[in-house]
């Protein structure tokens, strides 16, 4: 490989990383409007919930198809009609008065948006152009993209809410979405000025996801990875109503999201580079058995600030981490050819999961006034996660 089609790739790389940076962070900052939308409006916290909870299952459904269609068309009309929908979704949700509209605009168009321009088109896109024994640094290093914008958005979005009000937050974060365009664009140019590795996978998309969703690695996979979605929609939905419950304020729960972002960076690249080195199956088992540890100790630790910012640092490590070596388990099995679309059923899996934690948090604060069975669930979901990871066989699928 020349220096110069090294430049390309990596200008494939940081670009997906730069888009993952904005549709994460946008929409990873959304539960941070919960408490402002429930305080000065006439939607209570289950609505709420069931906004967001449906937003994070759209996100999921949307991938495959959204996959497919970047297969076939090219990616760059995709991104572009996803930065459209975040905008126009965040743009009018401060000016809607019903629950249905909410659901709507709050919960699906943002989400869809998100999902034009989630991992799943930016990682297959990305992963047809490198050889194979890079795929799992690439898919790294574009997940900590929107790790990154987590890290960004949460503190400057709850800034925002702070000085400006919660409706002028949203329309700023609607405009940054924009910004998606061009970098879409600069994706797809250097995207066909670089060779890409045939894959000699002849099987047809149909027949490819028949045969996925009778593997038994392939839905042991999924399984895993609606844990995830799980853990990852309950915090990131209810992190600042569990941190208002503890009597902090709402910039405790902002500076928490803000470290889950930073230092999944460093776990989003440390899991794409053990993805070199040991089996993907291994590293995710570590991932989801690790944070039931984590949940256990914050549970029986005091609910101080620093117990929060300590718990934000070590999640963080392994928060997003799980796409990595997902996504190198996908592709594994099946090659790069549909990995678009067979990764973005994988994120369904992980969506569904996703909504029950966003959903289900809302009804536990709502009929009991805490979090507390929710978090013993998770602790659940995560050691099961863990183990029905050990059976995965990572071989190809002929």
């Amino acid at each position: 490989m020349t220096k110069e089609q090294n430049r390309v790739i990596w200008a494939l790389i940081i670009s997906s990383s730069l888009i993952l940076a904005i549709t994460m962070g946008a929409r990873q900052s959304l539960g941070l409007f919960v408490e402002p939308l429930h305080n000065n409006s006439s939607f209570d916290i289950v609505t709420i919930s069931l906004a967001l909870a449906i937003g994070q299952l759209t996100w999921g459904f949307v991938q495959p198809f959204f996959g497919a269609i970047a297969y076939k068309k090219g990616s760059l009309g995709v991104l572009i009609f996803g930065s459209i929908l975040m905008f126009i979704g965040l743009l009018l949700t401060p000016f809607i008065k019903g629950e249905f509209t909410l659901i709507i605009f709050f919960g699906v168009l943002i989400s869809a948006g998100a999902g034009a321009g989630a991992f799943s088109i930016l990682i297959g896109t990305v992963s047809k152009s490198i050889p194979n024994h890079k795929r799992s640094f690439a898919a790294g290093f574009i997940n900590a993209g929107g790790s990154f914008g987590q890290f960004v958005y949460a503190p400057i979005t709850q800034a925002f809410i702070n000085i400006f009000g919660w409706v002028w937050a949203l329309i700023a974060l609607a405009f940054s979405t924009l910004i998606t365009i061009p970098l879409a664009r600069k994706l797809t140019k250097k995207e066909k000025t670089v060779e890409k590795i045939e894959d000699e996978n002849s099987t047809k998309l149909k027949e490819q996801i028949f045969i996925a969703i009778k593997d038994k690695s392939y839905i042991f996979l999924n399984l895993g990875f609606f844990t995830c979605g799980f853990h990852v929609a309950f915090l990131t939905t209810h992190l600042p109503g569990e941190v208002v419950l503890c009597g902090h304020s709402a910039n405790v729960s902002a500076f928490s999201l803000a470290l889950i972002g930073f230092f999944n960076i460093f776990g989003s690249l440390y899991a794409g580079y053990l993805g070199t080195k040991f089996k993907m199956k291994y590293i995710l088992f570590g991932i989801y058995f690790s944070r039931a540890l984590m949940i256990i100790v914050y549970i029986l630790s005091p609910k101080t600030e620093l117990t929060f910012y300590i718990f934000a640092i070590f999640i963080g490590l392994t928060w997003l981490a799980t796409v990595p070596p997902t996504a190198g388990i996908v592709g594994k099995l099946f090659g790069t050819k549909y990995l678009g679309t067979l990764f973005g059923l994988t994120l369904l899996s992980h969506q569904i999961g996703a909504f029950l934690g966003a959903y289900l948090g809302g009804l536990a604060v709502s009929f009991s006034g805490n979090f507390i069975w929710m978090w013993y669930l998770d602790i659940v979901l995560a050691l099961l996660a863990a183990f029905i990871n050990l059976p995965i066989k990572e071989e190809s699928i002929k």
